[in-house]
């Protein structure tokens, strides 16, 4: 049969898989390869939506076969296609089934790169959900020590949450970056996403948190004493006394310059609010003086 007649190959491999009176036992691996041929002669006579179809029943096919990472390999030409569609939901749905079929195969990194492939397609139509393959992505490979392969998600989640200007969720994400960084002791980047952290909560005006992250991770030595943590600190206290000037010049900082594009562009923007009144908040905390208590 020729490859030049894709529609005929699709109904016989259909055929090949359904069981009758005359067929008790479904042959994939005939149908599979129909299929595959099929999806090619589809594709070459730019039949996208066809090409999909076909690409879905080939991985149906090679995952009846057992044949996990072929069957992953044509989700993803189906994602791929999808993408061209500009149908949103099952590039998302493909790329999600291409990464269960690799954890099949015990292969976390390809699992991961599928969800990140979805997430890059699904930034700017779909964010949200980009974030989410962005995060699935990097617990896949957390969950098998891999978390120096994080780094670029993290980084990539990172700047849809600020495009979105989701500024809590992106500190939070940063400081979980943090995490990840301090189990594989890449302790330079452990404490520039904690200083990223901090200059996302006070772009967002959010000083309580700012202050509040920077005494947790003040806690992790290695922070305290890095320059990424003495930045910190004299931001913090710059803009507790109200100092717009030293504010601003911290943001020039090589120690800030040295962070991620989106962070420093964010910094350089401070103080966004108004930082005077800090000051005072931080006169009226102050316990008053008990003339009786002399201890």
């Amino acid at each position: 049969m020729s490859a030049s007649d894709p529609e005929k190959l699709i109904t016989k491999a259909d055929k090949l898989t359904k069981l009758s009176l005359t067929r008790w036992s479904a042959d994939w691996r005939t149908a599979t390869q129909l299929y595959e041929q099929a999806a090619s002669a589809f594709r070459i006579g730019k039949d996208p939506e066809k090409a999909k179809t076909a690409y879905e029943k080939a991985s149906k096919g090679q995952e009846m076969l057992s044949s996990h990472w072929d069957a992953a390999k044509h989700m993803e030409s189906a994602a791929y296609l999808a993408k061209e569609l500009g149908n949103w939901n099952e590039v998302a749905d493909f790329y999600r089934r291409a990464s269960e079929l690799y954890i099949v195969c015990g292969r976390s990194q390809p699992a991961s790169d599928a969800l990140a492939k979805g997430a890059r397609v699904l930034e700017d139509a779909v964010p949200d959900e980009a974030i989410q393959l962005y995060t699935d992505a990097c617990s896949i490979l957390e969950e098998d020590g891999k978390e120096q392969m994080t780094f670029d998600l993290y980084r990539a989640a990172t700047s849809v949450y600020v495009k979105l200007e989701k500024y809590t969720d992106a500190a939070a994400f940063l400081l979980r970056w943090g995490v990840a960084a301090d189990k594989c002791n890449a302790t330079n980047s452990q404490c520039k996403a904690y200083l990223s952290a901090i200059i996302v909560y006070l772009y967002a005006h959010d000083f309580k948190q700012a202050e509040k992250s920077y005494n947790d991770c003040s806690q992790i030595d290695v922070f305290l004493r890095s320059d990424q943590g003495r930045c910190a600190s004299k931001l913090l206290s710059a803009y507790s006394e109200g100092d717009i000037e030293e504010i601003k010049r911290l943001a020039q900082s090589s120690t800030i310059s040295n962070l991620d594009h989106v962070i420093i562009r964010l910094a350089r923007k401070l103080p966004t609010g108004e930082v005077s009144a800090l000051k005072t908040d931080d006169v009226e905390e102050q316990e008053p003086l008990d003339e009786n208590d002399l201890t």
